[in-house]
């Protein structure tokens, strides 16, 4: 099959003024590693990479020639909101590619709008408001909360002090995440339990991963949280000091709980081929639904890779999995087209 590989040049932008530019870069290390995955199982595999504006990449793509574009194209730096804009393009210029739908990541990227989808569904995730610095007096949830970008993903954003527990840190921490990533903040009631992951192969019959659990250490400096610097930065104390473990030591009922939880919320926005579904517990141990990140990073050694792994899946068959599981939706879609186009 003749595949081309999908990506955005990692290039300057804010997120390097903000000491946020490793993961950006980081899409090189997926891409290398996913040509030689289906490379690998038989393919031929051309690279595409993207670069601004926004005409110019879609005039680049607009003649290719290939039986499915692979799409790691992870957003212009600092600008996240051209991720589904991409995907809207290959869907209007009629490509079949692998990953989510634009409506997906639209939505996903919105984290109130899916969050109250979720809500609505009667997924529980931890209660919200979008908040700006000129209206904290409507501030009614209680502390401890989290403050974060509400359009950003890959930890940014998040760190120490993130999480607060009094007015004035909230205003400080509103006031810091606008002047970097813009306006509203999504503040949510902070969870102090137990972090999970679980990645769900899609299709007809969406398969849950083994889950996995963070696991902080004692020496953890601040808040217990997947901070930008505990994800990308290996020399700071705080990645040291967090542990990815797979499969997640928990009971049956815990597991089969993130199971149930995990597809619910797959369901919700759009089951897409492949996502992750990112769980906290509360006090009293209840599982809550903090994001779905459809598209998620398939690096090997990252979170789905790993529970992959953890399923006897080699980072190649995952990948082969995920472009079967692409074409069989787009495959779908087309079918159920043209049957209510007559």
């Amino acid at each position: 099959m003749h595949i081309v590989l999908l990506y955005n040049e990692p290039g300057p932008s804010r997120y390097n003024a903000l000491g946020e530019g490793v993961a950006v870069a980081s899409v090189r290390v997926a891409v290398d590693a996913i040509k030689s995955a289906l490379e690998l199982r038989g393919h031929t595999v051309d690279l595409l990479s993207l670069r601004p504006p926004m005409s110019g990449a879609i005039a680049a793509f607009k003649g290719v020639q290939a039986d499915v574009v692979f799409n790691l194209f992870e957003g212009f730096a600092g600008k996240p909101e051209t991720e589904w804009q991409i995907a809207l393009a290959l869907e209007t210029a009629g490509l079949a590619f692998t990953g989510a739908h634009a409506s997906t990541l639209a939505l996903c990227l919105d984290k109130a709008r899916a969050k109250q989808t979720l809500a609505s569904l009667g997924i529980p995730t931890p209660p919200y408001q979008l908040l700006t610095s000129g209206d904290l007096a409507q501030f009614s949830l209680d502390f401890p909360v989290i403050v974060k970008p509400l359009h950003e993903d890959g930890s940014h954003g998040l760190n120490s002090q993130s999480v607060v527990y009094d007015l004035g840190s909230l205003a400080a921490q509103v006031s810091w995440v606008e002047s970097r990533y813009g306006t509203p903040v999504l503040v949510e009631r902070f969870l102090p339990g137990k972090e999970f992951s679980a990645s769900i192969l899609g299709g007809q019959s969406p398969r849950v991963l083994p889950p996995t659990e963070i696991v902080y250490g004692g020496n953890m400096p601040g808040p217990r949280i997947l901070t930008y610097a505990a994800k990308w930065v290996p020399e700071d104390p705080t990645y040291q000091a967090t542990v990815p473990v797979c499969p997640a030591p928990v009971r049956q009922t815990v597991g089969a709980r993130i199971k149930e939880l995990a597809l619910a919320a797959h369901s919700a926005v759009g089951a897409p081929p492949y996502a992750r579904v990112d769980f906290r517990t509360d006090e009293r141990g209840r599982l809550y639904v903090i994001e779905v990140n459809p598209n998620p990073d398939l690096s090997p050694n990252t979170g789905m890779s790993i529970q992959a792994e953890a399923a006897g899946m080699k980072h190649a068959e995952l990948i082969e999995t995920i472009l079967g599981l692409s074409l069989e939706e787009k495959r779908l879609d087309r079918h159920w087209t043209a049957s209510h186009a007559n």
